[in-house]
């Protein structure tokens, strides 16, 4: 019989799937990282422009991090078409999450007149796939900053404290972290946390799927999802493989 504090696929509630981080996963590009949490896998790559976005305006001095994110067709279940032309409002909006998250963390004007592209690419999807694409980021953003700062390009850290990201929610009256697919297709509650690692909240994005839920819950949900940030980064970003 399965215990009351066990899920489908064995964790305790407030357990995180197995987390990986593969460092310098791609060859060119200035960080990567392939990113996994559990079976959601996705490739992460940090590109350098040794200019401003040409909407700054010319006096500007400060640098900019974007991101742009892709579902790869066989990434899920079913095939699911190129975005080309134009992209889908889910695609849109996850793209300006994960580029907020990191510029929550970055000091512009340290990173100078230059820009960083995130490409976030979800090869193999699982549930939580924008989670895992901020997490993956900010591990690519932080190896390229290493090696600008290596090559004498930066003076400084422009990185002002780690970022990591989980999501959250409420399955079976239960709160529960780090949500795979089926368990986000069934949740009664869905939420998505970005922290910094001195508990600072970037971004806390919570919706109810059906009924509605109080304010205890909702606390809950944010407790869960600060301490299971924090083993993110205290015990998988300061790992030299993983």
């Amino acid at each position: 019989m399965q215990s009351d504090n066990v899920r489908p696929d064995g964790r305790k509630y407030d357990e995180l799937r197995e987390v990986k981080f593969i460092k310098n996963y791609t060859k060119h590009a200035l960080g990567s990282v392939l990113a996994q949490f559990g079976d959601t896998k996705v490739l992460v790559t940090a590109s350098v422009d040794e200019q401003k976005p040409k909407w700054m305006a010319k006096e500007e001095t400060r640098g900019w991090v974007t991101a742009e994110y892709s579902l790869l067709p066989a990434s899920t279940n079913t095939r699911c078409q190129r975005e080309r032309s134009k992209i889908s409002g889910r695609t849109q909006e996850i793209q300006r999450l994960i580029g907020r998250s990191l510029r929550a963390c970055v000091d512009l004007e340290k990173l100078g007149p230059r820009t960083i592209t995130i490409d976030a690419d979800v090869i193999q999807a699982d549930g939580s796939t924008r989670c895992t694409s901020i997490c993956g980021a900010y591990v690519a953003l932080s190896i390229a900053v290493e090696k600008l700062m290596q090559q004498g390009i930066l003076d400084e850290n422009p990185i002002i404290e780690p970022i990591a990201a989980v999501s959250a929610g409420i399955s079976d009256g239960k709160v529960i972290v780090d949500l795979n697919y089926e368990e986000d297709s069934h949740a009664q509650v869905d939420s998505n946390v970005v922290m910094t690692k001195s508990g600072k909240i970037i971004e806390f994005q919570t919706t109810a799927e059906g009924e509605a839920y109080d304010k205890t819950q909702l606390l809950e949900i944010l407790d869960l999802a600060s301490k299971s940030i924090d083993k993110i980064i205290s015990f998988h970003y300061n790992s030299s493989c993983c």
